[in-house]
């Protein structure tokens, strides 16, 4: 029998009502009985962080799994519905850091780890009991009484146990990798997990002078100053024409080497009155060429470093054709770096900890900076030793960690 459509519509009091007609019949337990003979569909639940209530994002990206499943489940399928939790991992622990004050790593070690850990489980199942209760109010027919928590033993032990699997079929390697890090966090970062905006950096010019020719340099740009200690070599592209330069203006005079075609832009920088072309060089014939790194008499590493390569230009096709057309590599700092400089056997040199301040490996000078603070410093010296070109700031995108910011 139909029944007269009311004059006003109360969602919340239909839903209720919804909720009981479904509790009453057993819906879901029938529709599941009904479907077991079917043939399978394995739908795996992607897990909400349990850091909170849940919001319109979550309840949209549930609604939409809950589509799927029902979908399937009118087509006869045998459908696995385990809804899922990740409990454990740093978003968890940066609410919980909040909501006890703490701000860093030592914080956390004076408040004591075994009662920060517990702080984090007994904070990630609050929220994994309320998340449930919210699901299940917005009518998601999943397996909500056998849910899948990340931080269950018996889900541990099956991620240990895979890993130990692919080790026996020499499927794992130890290799170093360079990636980006948190020095709040002291973490590495994943590409999904950096958030860009603009800042404002340093942009300098450095003159590598050249062993056998000290009165010319490699000239580099770079808005990283902190990198400049960990510098190992510099990469030039084997295609582009270089040209050695003199700039003068009254009482200085500077020849430099560059690519060609920036003539002009560099000029404009210091306001040299004038410039000279001196030497067309093809990329190719740059390779090979020493030079003496800015900061080798301040970082030990760089005199007790060995390779072939060491303070030498390396082709590289990732070379741009802007600012100089060279690039200051540092292994220890870039992935890109990384790479070029293990195909050239340079061995990684990062003179920096996970908080983003320098070790002893950075030699006295710098030792305890925190990187970033550490750059005025950095191109003060640079001034010093006459091997700075130009100073100036950009304002440019950079990453930062998601969770700091």
């Amino acid at each position: 029998m139909i029944k007269q459509v009311q004059g006003n519509y109360n969602p919340s009091a239909l839903e209720k009502s919804v909720q009981a007609l479904w509790a009453e019949t057993e819906a879901y337990k029938k529709t599941k009985e009904l479907r077991a003979s079917g043939p399978d569909f394995y739908f795996v639940d992607g897990p909400p962080y349990t850091t909170g209530y849940i919001h319109l994002g979550t309840a949209m990206n549930k609604t939409i799994k809950d589509m799927i499943v029902r979908f399937k489940r009118m087509q006869k399928f045998n459908v696995s519905d385990t809804p899922g939790y990740d409990m454990h991992g740093l978003p968890i622990e940066v609410k919980v850091e909040k909501s006890i004050g703490v701000k860093n790593k030592k914080e956390i070690e004076a408040y004591g780890i075994d009662r920060f850990v517990s702080t984090c489980k007994n904070f990630a199942l609050d929220f994994q009991k309320q998340m449930n209760a919210d699901f299940k109010e917005l009518g998601v027919w999943f397996d909500w009484e056998k849910p899948y928590l990340t931080i269950a033993p018996n889900y541990i032990e099956a991620a240990w146990w895979t890993l130990r699997r692919a080790y026996d079929k020499g499927l794992l390697i130890s290799a170093s990798r360079v990636l980006p890090g948190c020095p709040r966090c002291e973490t590495a970062l994943a590409e999904a997990e950096i958030d860009y905006w603009d800042e404002k950096d340093p942009s300098i010019y450095v003159k590598f002078r050249l062993k056998d020719d000290p009165k010319v340099s490699l000239l580099i740009w770079t808005t990283t100053p902190w990198t400049l200690p960990a510098n190992l070599a510099v990469a030039a592209h084997p295609d582009f024409e270089y040209v050695k330069v003199r700039y003068r203006k009254v009482g200085v005079t500077e020849t430099i080497i560059i690519m060609k075609g920036l003539e002009e832009e560099i000029r404009n920088l210091g306001g040299w009155e004038k410039y000279d072309v001196l030497q067309t060089i093809q990329g190719d014939d740059l390779v090979g060429v020493e030079y003496i790194t800015p900061f080798v008499d301040d970082v030990p590493y760089q005199t007790q470093a060995t390779g072939k390569w060491l303070h030498k230009v390396l082709p590289s096709k990732t070379v741009e054709a802007s600012n100089t057309g060279l690039v200051h590599i540092a292994p220890g700092h870039g992935p890109e770096d990384f790479e070029l400089g293990k195909e050239f056997g340079l061995e990684p040199f990062c003179p920096v900890d996970e908080t983003g301040v320098y070790t002893p490996l950075v030699g006295s000078k710098y030792v305890g900076m925190h990187i970033k603070k550490a750059n005025p410093d950095l191109i003060k010296d640079l001034e010093e030793k006459d091997r700075l070109f130009f100073s100036g700031t950009i304002e440019h995108r950079f990453g930062h960690c998601w969770r700091c910011k």
